[in-house]
């Protein structure tokens, strides 16, 4: 049986590594040497680079998932205001990080989607289960008829996570919130609102 926390202090710090300098700046030197964690180990656990970046994304959007799940089926909070607590702790990250890691997938996404079929598509299952949890919580805002109801929650959710994930690109670029907080005021304003 494999020492899971070794595997565990790799990916921990293979992750840091990615979301400050990106996949492809990352090599596999600097995750061993910052892990203190000899070469050997890294290929006891993962076949190639490759194997590990599946590894990272998959720990984060477990993580992720689960805190999305804690923020928008939060059953003590209205469905809109689920929503709004889940972009301000959005802001908030962006603001302890100083604007520079952002979302870990939608990076990747940003740096690898061209590059490799088998990075694009687990991505991209990644942000359907993301895209899942909105749907969830926009269908209960429209059951509750406290939301327009005009748009299908599908095309919703797709609109929010593609809006958000450019936000926060835009975020770090300007290296302020504002692009997140405009993206929010429309959102709540204008598509949501009843009319």
């Amino acid at each position: 049986m494999k020492n899971t926390a070794t595997r565990d202090k790799l990916i921990d710090s293979g992750a840091e590594l990615i979301a400050q300098q990106g996949y492809n700046a990352t090599g596999i030197n600097a995750v061993l040497k910052t892990c203190g964690v000899p070469k050997g180990s890294f290929y006891h656990y993962f076949s190639s680079k490759e194997d590990f970046g599946l590894a990272v994304i998959e720990r984060f959007a477990d993580e992720y998932d689960a805190d999305l799940a804690t923020l928008l089926e939060d059953a003590t909070l209205a469905p809109l205001e689920r929503l709004r607590r889940y972009f301000a702790t959005g802001r908030a990250h962006m603001l302890n990080c100083d604007h520079t890691t952002g979302c870990l997938i939608g990076n990747l996404g940003q740096e690898l989607s061209g590059q490799s079929d088998t990075f694009r598509d687990a991505l991209n299952v990644v942000f359907q289960r993301w895209e899942k949890r909105f749907v969830s919580c926009l269908n209960q805002a429209q059951a509750e008829g406290t939301m327009n109801t005009a748009i299908a929650p599908e095309a919703l959710a797709s609109f929010i996570l593609s809006g958000w994930e450019g936000a926060i690109l835009r975020a770090k670029t300007l290296k302020s919130v504002a692009p997140m907080e405009h993206f929010e005021a429309i959102l709540f304003d204008h598509v949501l609102a009843i009319r």
